[in-house]
């Protein structure tokens, strides 16, 4: 599946879960152990429940079922980004500023000295097409395609 089907399945999708008082956070269409799984992540303060995925579940087959966006057969998921979720929209990052994330990069980046694909560090935000971060006081800039993932990291501090 394109990244262009995808985003219309999105678009199918997001009215649904919006009327229902919830927010599309992301989805993906992924193959596993043989088996097509649509995964649809929705997001509500203060926390998704298993009634909200089982209400979003129910109100988005038969948005599915009419537009019958997937040919061929495929599992329905519906659950909350978690914890330590990836941030994929704009809105993500601006949301999460000042938490700690982790990153993993197309191609390595020098810091210290080293090549590294890999960094954790403070989200500052983004500028233009970058990400920006702090790493032990030093500010780095990251180019968004040269990002995999970006998800956040889960702290002790962030239960208090």
């Amino acid at each position: 599946m394109t990244k262009s089907d995808l985003s219309a399945i999105y678009n199918l999708l997001e009215p649904t879960v919006n009327a229902c008082n919830m927010e599309l956070y992301d989805l993906e269409f992924v193959t596993e152990y043989g088996n097509q799984i649509l995964r649809v992540y929705i997001e509500k303060e203060p926390a998704v429940t298993l009634d909200d995925c089982e209400r979003i579940n129910n109100a988005i087959i038969p948005v599915l079922d009419a537009d019958d966006p997937i040919p061929d057969a495929y599992i329905l998921e519906v659950s909350s980004p978690g914890i330590e979720r990836k941030l994929v929209k704009n809105a993500h990052y601006q949301r999460y500023t000042g938490k700690l994330v982790a990153l993993k990069l197309l191609k390595p980046i020098v810091i210290d000295n080293v090549n590294t694909k890999k960094l954790t560090g403070t989200l500052l935000g983004l500028e233009d097409d970058f990400v920006l971060i702090t790493q032990k006081n030093d500010q780095i800039k990251i180019q968004r395609n040269n990002i995999v993932f970006c998800r956040l990291v889960y702290t002790e501090r962030d239960v208090l």
